[in-house]
Protein backbone atom coordinates (compact mmCIF):
# COMPACT_ATOMS: atom_id res chain seq x y z
CA UNK A 1 0.00 0.00 0.00
CA UNK A 2 1.31 3.42 -0.92
CA UNK A 3 1.61 5.82 2.00
CA UNK A 4 2.27 9.51 2.50
CA UNK A 5 4.44 10.80 5.35
CA UNK A 6 5.13 14.23 6.80
CA UNK A 7 6.15 16.10 9.91
CA UNK A 8 3.24 18.34 10.87
CA UNK A 9 2.27 21.00 13.40
CA UNK A 10 -0.87 20.74 15.53
CA UNK A 11 -1.05 24.06 17.30
CA UNK A 12 2.24 24.32 19.19
CA UNK A 13 2.87 20.57 18.98
CA UNK A 14 4.92 18.69 16.42
CA UNK A 15 4.01 15.20 15.22
CA UNK A 16 4.95 12.62 12.60
CA UNK A 17 2.13 11.54 10.30
CA UNK A 18 2.06 8.42 8.13
CA UNK A 19 -1.13 7.38 6.38
CA UNK A 20 -2.42 5.58 3.33
CA UNK A 21 -2.68 7.84 0.31
CA UNK A 22 -5.90 9.79 0.70
CA UNK A 23 -6.17 9.08 4.41
CA UNK A 24 -8.13 6.50 6.39
CA UNK A 25 -11.02 6.34 8.82
CA UNK A 26 -8.90 4.07 11.05
CA UNK A 27 -6.24 5.72 13.18
CA UNK A 28 -3.55 5.05 15.75
CA UNK A 29 -1.76 7.43 18.11
CA UNK A 30 1.88 6.42 18.65
CA UNK A 31 3.63 7.22 21.93
CA UNK A 32 7.38 6.71 21.49
CA UNK A 33 10.06 5.23 23.69
CA UNK A 34 12.94 7.43 24.85
CA UNK A 35 13.96 7.89 21.20
CA UNK A 36 11.22 10.44 20.49
CA UNK A 37 10.05 10.36 16.89
CA UNK A 38 13.37 9.04 15.67
CA UNK A 39 13.96 6.61 12.83
CA UNK A 40 12.68 3.52 14.66
CA UNK A 41 9.37 5.10 15.65
CA UNK A 42 8.88 6.47 12.15
CA UNK A 43 9.43 2.93 10.89
CA UNK A 44 6.66 1.70 13.21
CA UNK A 45 4.37 4.47 11.97
CA UNK A 46 5.06 3.66 8.34
CA UNK A 47 4.35 -0.03 8.86
CA UNK A 48 1.06 0.75 10.61
CA UNK A 49 0.12 3.05 7.72
CA UNK A 50 0.80 0.27 5.21
CA UNK A 51 -1.94 -1.78 6.89
CA UNK A 52 -4.43 0.98 6.02
CA UNK A 53 -4.37 2.76 9.40
CA UNK A 54 -3.41 6.42 9.82
CA UNK A 55 -0.49 6.72 12.30
CA UNK A 56 0.20 9.93 14.23
CA UNK A 57 3.27 10.00 16.51
CA UNK A 58 3.66 12.27 19.54
CA UNK A 59 6.82 14.39 19.56
CA UNK A 60 7.97 13.56 23.08
CA UNK A 61 10.96 15.92 23.14
CA UNK A 62 9.51 18.79 21.08
CA UNK A 63 11.88 18.53 18.15
CA UNK A 64 14.71 16.36 19.46
CA UNK A 65 15.07 12.63 18.90
CA UNK A 66 17.78 10.00 18.61
CA UNK A 67 18.26 11.21 15.03
CA UNK A 68 20.24 14.12 16.44
CA UNK A 69 20.48 13.65 20.23
CA UNK A 70 22.09 10.85 22.23
CA UNK A 71 20.00 8.46 24.30
CA UNK A 72 22.02 9.45 27.35
CA UNK A 73 21.08 13.11 26.83
CA UNK A 74 17.42 12.25 26.35
CA UNK A 75 17.52 10.07 29.46
CA UNK A 76 18.53 13.10 31.52
CA UNK A 77 15.25 14.75 30.48
CA UNK A 78 12.94 12.00 31.69
CA UNK A 79 12.32 13.81 34.95
CA UNK A 80 10.95 16.81 33.05
CA UNK A 81 8.02 14.82 31.64
CA UNK A 82 5.00 15.90 33.68
CA UNK A 83 2.19 13.34 33.49
CA UNK A 84 -0.64 15.84 33.10
CA UNK A 85 1.20 17.96 30.52
CA UNK A 86 2.12 14.92 28.44
CA UNK A 87 -1.43 13.52 28.60
CA UNK A 88 -2.83 16.89 27.51
CA UNK A 89 -0.52 16.87 24.48
CA UNK A 90 -1.50 13.30 23.64
CA UNK A 91 -5.19 14.14 24.02
CA UNK A 92 -4.73 17.03 21.57
CA UNK A 93 -3.21 14.62 19.04
CA UNK A 94 -6.11 12.22 19.54
CA UNK A 95 -8.48 15.13 18.88
CA UNK A 96 -6.59 15.73 15.63
CA UNK A 97 -7.00 12.10 14.60
CA UNK A 98 -10.74 12.22 15.21
CA UNK A 99 -11.07 15.72 13.78
CA UNK A 100 -8.94 17.03 10.94
CA UNK A 101 -7.60 13.61 9.92
CA UNK A 102 -11.11 12.18 9.65
CA UNK A 103 -10.67 9.03 11.72
CA UNK A 104 -13.89 7.52 13.03
CA UNK A 105 -12.12 4.87 15.12
CA UNK A 106 -8.66 5.12 16.67
CA UNK A 107 -6.48 3.50 19.30
CA UNK A 108 -3.13 4.09 20.98
CA UNK A 109 0.17 2.20 20.97
CA UNK A 110 3.19 3.00 23.10
CA UNK A 111 6.65 1.64 23.81
CA UNK A 112 8.51 1.82 27.16
CA UNK A 113 7.66 5.27 28.59
CA UNK A 114 5.04 5.53 25.85
CA UNK A 115 3.59 2.18 26.89
CA UNK A 116 2.91 3.57 30.35
CA UNK A 117 1.31 6.67 28.84
CA UNK A 118 -0.83 4.52 26.53
CA UNK A 119 -2.43 2.94 29.59
CA UNK A 120 -2.89 6.30 31.33
CA UNK A 121 -4.36 7.97 28.25
CA UNK A 122 -6.80 5.15 27.52
CA UNK A 123 -8.03 5.31 31.11
CA UNK A 124 -8.89 9.00 30.55
CA UNK A 125 -10.13 8.87 26.95
CA UNK A 126 -12.95 6.38 26.32
CA UNK A 127 -12.91 7.23 22.60
CA UNK A 128 -9.87 5.01 22.13
CA UNK A 129 -10.79 1.67 20.59
CA UNK A 130 -7.71 -0.33 21.52
CA UNK A 131 -4.47 -0.11 23.51
CA UNK A 132 -1.08 -1.68 22.82
CA UNK A 133 1.56 -1.34 25.56
CA UNK A 134 4.97 -2.65 24.49
CA UNK A 135 7.12 -3.33 27.57
CA UNK A 136 5.54 -0.38 29.45
CA UNK A 137 7.90 1.27 31.92
CA UNK A 138 6.05 0.97 35.23
CA UNK A 139 8.55 1.00 38.07
CA UNK A 140 8.27 -0.68 41.46
CA UNK A 141 9.29 2.59 43.11
CA UNK A 142 7.93 5.36 40.89
CA UNK A 143 10.16 8.41 40.35
CA UNK A 144 8.71 11.78 41.42
CA UNK A 145 7.52 12.69 37.92
CA UNK A 146 5.41 9.49 37.71
CA UNK A 147 2.59 11.03 39.72
CA UNK A 148 -0.15 8.86 38.21
CA UNK A 149 -0.48 5.14 38.91
CA UNK A 150 -0.66 3.29 35.58
CA UNK A 151 -1.54 -0.02 37.24
CA UNK A 152 -4.48 1.47 39.12
CA UNK A 153 -5.56 3.49 36.06
CA UNK A 154 -5.58 0.40 33.85
CA UNK A 155 -8.67 -0.86 35.67
CA UNK A 156 -10.62 2.06 34.18
CA UNK A 157 -9.83 1.25 30.54
CA UNK A 158 -12.89 0.01 28.66
CA UNK A 159 -11.14 -0.85 25.37
CA UNK A 160 -9.28 -4.08 24.55
CA UNK A 161 -5.68 -3.99 25.78
CA UNK A 162 -2.62 -5.85 24.50
CA UNK A 163 0.44 -5.85 26.79
CA UNK A 164 3.75 -7.34 25.65
CA UNK A 165 6.03 -8.12 28.59
CA UNK A 166 9.65 -9.35 28.42
CA UNK A 167 10.34 -11.78 31.24
CA UNK A 168 13.95 -10.66 31.67
CA UNK A 169 12.90 -7.02 32.11
CA UNK A 170 15.21 -5.51 34.74
CA UNK A 171 13.26 -2.24 34.91
CA UNK A 172 9.75 -3.63 35.29
CA UNK A 173 9.64 -6.46 37.79
CA UNK A 174 7.40 -9.49 37.48
CA UNK A 175 5.36 -8.45 40.57
CA UNK A 176 4.57 -5.14 38.83
CA UNK A 177 3.48 -6.98 35.70
CA UNK A 178 1.37 -9.34 37.82
CA UNK A 179 -0.37 -6.35 39.42
CA UNK A 180 -1.00 -4.86 36.00
CA UNK A 181 -2.46 -8.15 34.82
CA UNK A 182 -4.76 -8.32 37.84
CA UNK A 183 -5.86 -4.73 37.30
CA UNK A 184 -6.71 -5.34 33.65
CA UNK A 185 -8.48 -8.60 34.38
CA UNK A 186 -10.60 -6.92 37.05
CA UNK A 187 -12.44 -4.98 34.34
CA UNK A 188 -16.04 -5.73 33.47
CA UNK A 189 -15.45 -4.73 29.85
CA UNK A 190 -12.47 -4.79 27.51
CA UNK A 191 -10.49 -7.88 26.55
CA UNK A 192 -7.06 -8.32 28.16
CA UNK A 193 -4.34 -9.91 26.01
CA UNK A 194 -1.11 -10.33 27.94
CA UNK A 195 1.88 -11.81 26.14
CA UNK A 196 5.01 -12.92 27.97
CA UNK A 197 8.32 -13.36 26.16
CA UNK A 198 10.74 -15.57 28.13
CA UNK A 199 14.32 -14.27 28.38
CA UNK A 200 13.51 -11.16 26.31
CA UNK A 201 14.69 -7.83 27.70
CA UNK A 202 13.15 -4.42 28.26
CA UNK A 203 12.85 -2.52 24.99
CA UNK A 204 13.04 -5.68 22.86
CA UNK A 205 11.12 -3.97 20.05
CA UNK A 206 13.97 -1.50 19.52
CA UNK A 207 16.39 -2.61 16.81
CA UNK A 208 19.40 -1.69 18.97
CA UNK A 209 18.41 -4.62 21.20
CA UNK A 210 18.45 -7.13 18.35
CA UNK A 211 22.07 -8.10 18.83
CA UNK A 212 20.51 -10.46 21.36
CA UNK A 213 18.72 -13.07 19.21
CA UNK A 214 16.09 -13.60 21.92
CA UNK A 215 15.02 -9.97 21.64
CA UNK A 216 14.99 -10.12 17.84
CA UNK A 217 12.88 -13.28 17.88
CA UNK A 218 10.47 -11.76 20.42
CA UNK A 219 10.02 -8.69 18.24
CA UNK A 220 9.52 -10.72 15.08
CA UNK A 221 6.84 -12.79 16.80
CA UNK A 222 5.11 -9.91 18.55
CA UNK A 223 4.99 -7.21 15.86
CA UNK A 224 2.71 -9.03 13.37
CA UNK A 225 0.32 -9.77 16.26
CA UNK A 226 0.39 -6.13 17.37
CA UNK A 227 -0.35 -5.01 13.81
CA UNK A 228 -3.25 -7.45 13.61
CA UNK A 229 -4.60 -6.12 16.93
CA UNK A 230 -4.32 -2.53 15.64
CA UNK A 231 -6.09 -3.39 12.41
CA UNK A 232 -8.87 -5.34 14.15
CA UNK A 233 -9.61 -2.79 16.87
CA UNK A 234 -9.66 0.19 14.50
CA UNK A 235 -11.60 -1.44 11.65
Amino acid sequence: MNIETSTIRIGELGAYLARPEGGSEAGMLLLPMITGIGERVRHFADEIARTGVTALAWDTWHGDSTDDTSRDELATRLGTLDDDVCLAEQHALADHLFGELGCTKAGVIGWCLGGRFALLLAARDPRLAGVVAYHPTILETPPPHHRLDAVESAASITAPVLVLYPEADTLVTRPVFDRLQASLQSRAAGASLLHIYPAAQHGFSDSIQHGNPVNKAAYELSWPQALAFVKTTTA
